[in-house]
């Protein structure tokens, strides 16, 4: 008995010893200011794929949440859905990216009344790509970082650790005026 436990516990660690690795390096692997964004393309709420490329000649605020319909989620989906007034006078789209499922995420903008894109990255290619990808309490889920993106592709601004109550604000700070 105590060596099967044992047998099982040595499995799990082996295991799970490359998703500690990979979140160690996925850590130190967030994309810098000055470097072109990372492409990619995520299902929406709706299932309808949406491609980082669609939105060449626009702003875009890329940002990663820990989970869909929790509290610091919420306020920060309520802030820049707030501003979205404010983006679209600065060409700006707001993205946002978690690996909970298109389901969960449809179920988020409906009960919030969120209408810009949630995107599902339950497979957490995009999170790692921009070094996002975090866990707690067991579960995988998105760090809190924030990357605004240029109309030509590159990164423009990056912030790690957002504070869920004032990324939205942040964010219309580091914008330019409207041409």
């Amino acid at each position: 008995m105590r060596k099967t436990l044992l047998s099982a516990f040595a499995a799990i660690l082996i295991a799970a010893a490359p998703l500690i690795t990979a979140r160690a390096d996925d850590a130190a692997a967030v994309p810098a200011a000055g470097q072109p964004a990372p492409t990619f393309t995520l299902p929406s709420q709706d299932g309808s794929p949406i491609s980082l490329n669609q939105y060449k000649g626009k702003w875009v605020v890329l940002y990663f949440y820990p989970k869909d319909m929790t509290t610091g989620c919420t306020i920060e989906a309520h802030n820049f859905q707030n501003a979205l007034p404010d983006l679209d006078k600065k060409h700006a789209v707001v993205l946002g990216v978690s690996v909970d499922s298109t389901d969960s995420h449809q179920q988020f903008c409906a009960k919030d009344g969120l209408t810009f894109h949630l995107l599902s990255d339950s497979e957490h290619k995009v999170v790692s790509m921009y070094g996002s990808l975090g866990g707690r309490n067991g579960m995988v889920m998105a760090n809190r970082n924030t990357f605004l993106i240029d109309p030509k592709g590159k990164i423009s601004k990056v912030w790690v650790g957002v504070n869920p109550a004032t990324a939205a604000s942040d964010v219309l700070a580091a914008l330019p005026d409207a041409k």
